[in-house]
């Protein structure tokens, strides 16, 4: 199963990063990735808990999530928590800003993660000049915006079964993404953040993992997931009866 070493400082450069192809285009050449880490402004580790930037914060850089897992989250008028997303290695972290100039949710890591700044000023100076790399980060906005309209979607029409698989479609898919095998993965959030995520109470969310269990789909162990059935939990994210 996919395991990432702790993250350090340590001088990890785009050319080597564990990650790299799956933020950067595979045509671009060593000049050119060379010019992209000389723009990172700092590649840093965040500890358990720790948050990597809060709601009304002003916008300057976007962050690669170099290893680790992330939630987003944001603070309602009665101070509740509405869980909005959880992010993975390879993902771009703060392009909900761009456009409002300021970051709209908090963003905490769930586990000990690695991240990679990158200034936005300097990298819309490089995209101007490497067409390649401009319309890989265009894929990665928009993908953005379709798990965006899919949350949509996800809170509004689906039944907690089908949530909990759509949620487990995609997790798999971004592990596959970075070369994992996507029969078993590491799923950090908890039932709460799951429940809070899904829009379903956290009785609901183990009900629905239990009967994935009976169903022989999963296997469940501590922050861990053996997904021993894809075709058939894709059927039911597709909205399948089973």
């Amino acid at each position: 199963m996919p395991q990432d070493a702790t993250p350090t400082a340590s001088a990890i450069h785009c050319a080597d990063c564990a990650v790299r192809r799956l933020c950067l285009p595979m045509e671009l050449g060593t000049a050119d990735v060379d010019k992209l880490d000389r723009i990172v402004a700092r590649r840093f580790p965040l500890a358990q808990g720790e948050r990597l930037y809060r709601t009304g914060a002003p916008f300057a850089s976007l962050y690669a999530v170099r290893a680790g897992q992330f939630k987003a989250y944001r603070i309602n008028r009665d101070g509740s928590e509405q869980v909005t997303g959880f992010h993975f290695s390879g993902q771009l972290l703060g392009l909900d800003a761009i456009a409002s100039g300021v970051h709209s949710c908090e963003v905490v890591a769930l586990e000990d993660c690695a991240v990679c700044e990158l200034p936005f000023a300097d990298l819309e100076a490089l995209l101007a000049k490497m067409p390649a790399l401009r319309q890989q980060f265009h894929r990665m906005v928009g993908e953005e915006i379709a798990r965006m309209q899919s949350v949509v979607l996800l809170l509004g029409k689906m039944k907690a079964r089908q949530r909990l698989a759509t949620l487990i479609v995609r997790a798999a898919s971004v592990y596959e993404a970075r070369g994992y095998a996507i029969d078993k993965f590491q799923l950090r959030m908890t039932h709460e953040g799951l429940s809070n995520y899904l829009g379903v109470t956290r009785e609901c969310v183990s009900r629905q993992l239990t009967k994935f269990k009976q169903e022989g789909l999963v296997r469940v162990a501590p922050r861990e997931l053996e997904v021993l059935d894809l075709p058939a939990i894709k059927e039911i994210a597709a909205g399948a009866v089973r």
